[in-house]
């Protein structure tokens, strides 16, 4: 169920003061929406509480309004409100990296998100148990154009899907394009044929096996191999990435550990694909580079792999802005999830 405008903002609220009673919240809403009568704001909190996004306790005048399980990366935000504003006026919370992150990057998902993500992958293993070995590897090789394809749209590229699969599988360019875009497809299959092959070799992560793939996916593209040396900038956010060569190793050292410290295999694909774009530990590829370690945690354990092909690449681009500036991981988890059922229903 999506919040209304005003309820974000008793949200915020309870969530930035840590606890507030009822007088306090109409006080807030009042200051600049004197429209909005005791009774409605009573309707507001209601929502909130069936949602599980905050509690209560006490009674008459003296209930209190507390954040439910609050975690920082999972407020959630007005997303069509916030980029109303444009990024030189934004007023955001984190200019730079934030290495407090990594405290927080764990019980990412809800006691029912996690019933229905099961239960969903459940799905998944029935159906491929149930093809044979040719129609399972044909499935995988749609998945695989369809990922390629995406992946190289969010970034850019400007092969249509059409134009992908015949150059994936005639090896023939599209007219009108850079070669530079061959490339890139290019290089998403080869990257997603390594991990289809070596499942059970992305089981425990580490910095070298990153790089591995950083490496294909960034092949003849003229990117340097390794981390990076010098400062990135990020086009439409005043966000600035780490530029220290010492921390970018800590801050990758960190998301390794944390990835593998983690039992619940899509979060840990989820923080592989959202750290890998916020630490950006490489001078180019970083978010295809997310993406594919990603799907490659998901494969080594048994979880359907995502294509991202119904994603508005827009929104992606704006959930990944949201998480550099403020932290928030909400909208860009709901985008997750949407894609990790999207995959299943529609493959295999």
């Amino acid at each position: 169920m999506n919040l209304t405008k005003r309820q974000y903002k008793i949200l915020n609220y309870i969530q930035e003061q840590e606890s507030a009673k009822r007088a306090d919240i109409e006080s807030y809403i009042s200051s600049f929406d004197d429209k909005s009568s005791k009774i409605t704001i009573l309707r507001d909190l209601e929502v909130l509480l069936k949602q599980k996004l905050i509690k209560k306790t006490g009674q008459a005048r003296s209930i209190t309004y507390f954040p439910l399980n609050y975690n920082e990366l999972l407020k959630k935000y007005d997303v069509e409100e916030y980029f109303k504003t444009e990024a030189d006026n934004r007023v955001i919370k984190y200019s730079q990296f934030n290495f407090r992150v990594f405290i927080q990057l764990q019980n990412l998902f809800s006691t029912d998100e996690l019933k229905e993500i099961e239960k969903t992958n459940d799905i998944f293993i029935q159906k491929t148990q149930k093809l044979t070995p040719v129609i399972l590897k044909k499935e995988f090789e749609r998945l695989m154009i369809e990922l390629s394809w995406k992946s190289s749209q969010i970034e850019g590229n400007t092969y249509s899907l059409l134009d992908t699969e015949i150059l994936i599988k005639e090896n023939i360019e599209a007219k009108g394009h850079k070669t530079e875009e061959a490339i890139m497809i290019l290089n998403h299959k080869k990257a997603l044929d390594y991990i289809f092959k070596n499942k059970d070799y992305f089981k425990v992560i580490t910095i070298s096996k990153l790089e591995e793939l950083h490496t294909i996916l960034t092949a003849n593209m003229g990117v340097l191999k390794g981390l990076r040396k010098s400062p990135v900038g990020i086009i439409g956010t005043n966000y600035k990435p780490l530029s220290d060569q010492h921390q970018i190793k800590e801050a990758v050292e960190k998301l390794i550990k944390q990835i593998n410290l983690s039992q619940n295999p899509l979060e840990k694909a989820l923080i592989a694909v959202i750290m890998i774009s916020y630490i950006q530990p490489f001078e180019d590829g970083n978010k295809r580079t997310g993406r594919i370690l990603a799907n490659a945690i998901l494969l080594a354990n048994n979880y359907c792999p995502l294509s991202y092909r119904s994603i508005d690449e827009r929104e992606y681009k704006k959930a990944v802005i949201i998480f550099y500036e403020n932290n928030s991981l909400n909208y860009f988890k709901d985008l997750f999830i949407e894609q990790f059922k999207f995959a299943v229903d529609k493959y295999f």
